[in-house]
């Protein structure tokens, strides 16, 4: 070998090592990081001048990608539905031929990771924010039971089919396929390879889709974690007269920190699933208390009626343009958080899916899951409607001003043990948001090093770092959260044009594994 060529040999070497320093992507990590950073720096500089400049981008967004993420989220969940009731639909995922997780774990982790925190504040209050302004797609009068009806169709919405379908079932299919049997990493770039191939694995345009997927997951976990402090902070005031201050909020988020590493650091098949299953049968706990404790005929009317409401209306729903300042803050808003956890929600849906057919992977994610999830918000919104119906204001009076925790307050202490009932719902949904963050840092983490089992220091950093950011956002007040939350739908710009491609490849994979298993004889 010339001396050219060991020269260029050792350059190649040092510049991997470089660049997977310790096993971490350090371009990904600059990126992000640096990005991240530099939020939180410009919010404690002066949190208006930032406001304007994410409303700004935020407006530009919903209103330029609105109508091309509707399609997406559709065509994600009517795709998906094919596969999974076709042939395709036996193919069995991730080289392995039995599950390496039990069906109810396996089940209790998706739940509680795709649902998260966000699906007890706003199961609480959705329903109601609809029940006193009616959506526009259903218009008429506010405060009616064919309000409340109308409400929970619309709640439903967000929160159902297409919501769930986005978060892993194409995207998990190509996942699937291209790390555990083809060998490529387990990041947000693999998504491309089947369209751009070696091009987006290596360089800065791989570099650059990574970064954007992580800014905008941690950019989604970090709201709710945030959001946790100030609603457990202002319920324990509420509940035990403990003052709701910035070192409360903090208190409060530490132990979250605390909760959440530990369990990411475990691993998948011990900390993040004891955490699921006990979040699971706390959930089914409160659910059976409040339908045999509640307004159970007026739950079950709500439900069966709502639910077909729903689906009556699905595509008029699922298309509505008429009203583009409305769906700007509720639709696009919702759509584009999702979009945003999308790549590596479906990392983490690989990961505990192997084994699984793609039938079962679909079924549960777009169908049981968001039935489940509508069943959960009538069982909580739909009695907060119950108990305004019967007894105006007693609920939106509290709620006023779109305040999430008072309204789920206001729904518990309504219930027979309202006290218990509301400390557990705080429980729950602190759990809720530690199930996000643990399988969200394991997620950061699989994407900085590529492979299924991030190093523990990486896991601990990322889970500390993401604890600490929520802190400084909420150190400004709540204007630090709601700048984030807005920001979220700016991050979800690239990353749906990251999901774009599973429309075609998850299809051409699925037939391809299909005929290598000998489904198509």
């Amino acid at each position: 070998m010339s001396t050219t060529g060991v020269t260029k040999q050792h350059e190649d070497e040092h510049s991997s090592t470089i660049k997977y320093l310790a096993g971490v992507d350090i371009p990904v990590f600059l990126i992000s990081g640096g990005i991240l950073v530099l939020f939180a720096v410009l919010a404690l500089y002066d949190i208006d001048l930032m406001s304007g400049w994410i409303n700004t981008a935020f407006a530009f967004s919903t209103k330029t990608f609105g109508a091309f993420w509707q399609i997406l989220l559709l065509s994600t969940f009517i795709i998906g539905l094919f596969l999974a009731f076709g042939r395709t639909g036996k193919v069995v995922l991730g080289g392995l031929k039995k599950p390496e997780i039990t069906t109810f774990k396996w089940i209790s982790i998706i739940m509680c990771t795709l649902l998260a925190g966000g699906g007890v504040f706003w199961a609480a209050a959705e329903p109601m924010a609809h029940f006193i302004s009616p959506p526009p797609i259903f218009g008429g009068e506010s405060g009616t039971k064919e309000a409340a009806f109308n409400a929970l169709a619309q709640s439903f919405m967000h929160w159902g089919f297409l919501a769930w379908a986005i978060l892993g079932s194409l995207t998990g299919i190509v996942y699937m396929h291209l790390h555990y049997e083809k060998g490529l990493p387990l990041k947000p770039r693999t998504l491309l390879y089947p369209v751009f191939g070696d091009r987006v694995m290596k360089g800065a345009f791989g570099a650059i889709v990574d970064s954007c997927c992580v800014i905008a997951v941690v950019a989604g976990t970090v709201g709710p974690i945030g959001f946790l402090g100030l609603q457990v902070s202002f319920g324990l005031e509420k509940l035990f007269g403990i003052p709701d201050t910035y070192t409360t909020q903090v208190a409060i988020l530490f132990s979250l920190i605390a909760i959440y590493t530990l369990s990411a650091v475990s691993g998948v098949t011990k900390g993040i699933q004891l955490l699921s299953r006990f979040n699971v049968i706390l959930a089914v706990a409160l659910m059976l208390f409040i339908l045999l404790m509640g307004p159970t005929a007026f739950i079950f009317d709500s439900y069966i009626h709502s639910f077909g409401l729903y689906i009556n209306n699905f595509i008029p729903m699922a298309t509505f343009r008429a009203d583009t300042a409305w769906l700007d803050w509720w639709t696009v808003f919702f759509w584009g958080w999702f979009l945003g956890y999308g790549p590596l929600m479906a990392m983490f849906v690989a990961r505990i899916s192997r084994g699984r057919t793609i039938r079962e992977m679909i079924t549960l994610i777009s169908i049981i899951a968001p039935v489940i999830t509508c069943f959960w918000f009538t069982i909580v919104g739909g009695s907060g409607i119950f108990f305004e119906l019967a007894n105006p204001g007693v609920i939106s009076e509290p709620f006023a001003g779109l305040n999430l925790p008072a309204a789920l307050l206001a729904i518990t202490e309504q219930l027979p043990m309202g006290f218990v009932i509301s400390v557990l719902f705080l429980i729950l949904t602190t759990i809720f948001v530690a199930t996000t963050g643990d399988s969200m840092t394991y997620s950061v983490s699989m994407v900085m090093t590529g492979n299924d089992h991030p190093q523990t220091p990486i896991r601990v950093f990322w889970g500390i770092m993401m604890g600490v950011m929520a802190a400084i956002l909420i150190s400004i007040g709540s204007g630090g959260i709601s700048a984030l939350q807005s920001f979220i739908v700016v991050t979800a710009v690239p990353v749906s044009f990251v999901l774009l491609p599973s429309l075609w490849t998850a299809p051409q994979i699925a037939k391809k594994m299909a005929t290598e298993q000998g489904l198509y004889k």
